[in-house]
């Protein structure tokens, strides 16, 4: 595809884009910024965009899409547990829960969560729906369902599973010629490259 093309595709889709698609998008990149920043508004703005997200999924799209609203709905419930999880304060006004890298338990255990969700999405998606990726796109989902559980724990790893997620959805929402959309994956993988150094830094940080 010439990239004159693809950009005027890119300029048909934008123009196409409901108002509720554009608030559920940016909302979301703002979550993105903020887990960057190591800020608590990373959970609501990130739960106002995956609400938004699954009511397109379940009741906009024609057919639904049932297992990206089924995810966004786990992405509403972490994002519940993470908001408190970020919220907790020790007796020296300190985050209960700081930036940390995980334990060789807690890696074994995300290990388990990514695998175990590939599955079940990849045997959901290949033997109940005419999904003609079930294996991209239950590696996309499951990358992210376990980034998810990792930043709800203000894990480092949690950068890792979201940019291998990114990587994978980048060229498959261009398969689907979901041009916005890869765009917008595009700059979730650069923020979460950036956002995976800087909690790294801040780790370093807290041991000097």
């Amino acid at each position: 595809m010439e990239p004159s093309h693809w950009w005027e595709l890119l300029y048909h889709q934008v123009k196409q884009t409901s108002y509720w698609e554009w608030t559920s998008t940016i909302s979301q990149i703002a979550s993105v910024y903020f887990a960057q920043k190591n800020n608590v508004l990373v959970y609501p703005t990130g739960i106002l965009g995956v609400v938004i997200a699954a009511y397109l999924y379940f009741f906009v799209a024609s057919p639904p899409l049932y297992a990206e609203g089924c995810v966004h709905i786990y992405y509403f419930f972490v994002s519940l547990y993470g908001w408190w999880v970020w919220t907790r304060k020790n007796a020296q006004d300190q985050p209960e829960y700081p930036i940390l890298w995980s334990t060789h338990s807690e890696r074994l255990f995300s290990v388990l969560i990514w695998t175990t969700s590939w599955l079940v999405l990849y045997l959901v998606l290949d033997l109940l729906t005419d999904s003609n990726t079930p294996g991209l796109d239950s590696f996309v989902s499951s990358s992210a369902i376990t980034a998810m559980w990792l930043m709800a724990k203000r894990k480092v790893e949690n950068w890792f599973f979201w940019i291998i997620s990114n990587v994978i959805a980048i060229p498959l929402h261009i398969y689907k010629s979901f041009y916005l959309f890869t765009l917008m994956y595009l700059i979730f993988l650069i923020m979460a490259v950036i956002g995976h150094k800087k909690w790294v830094s801040q780790v370093q940080s807290q041991h000097t």
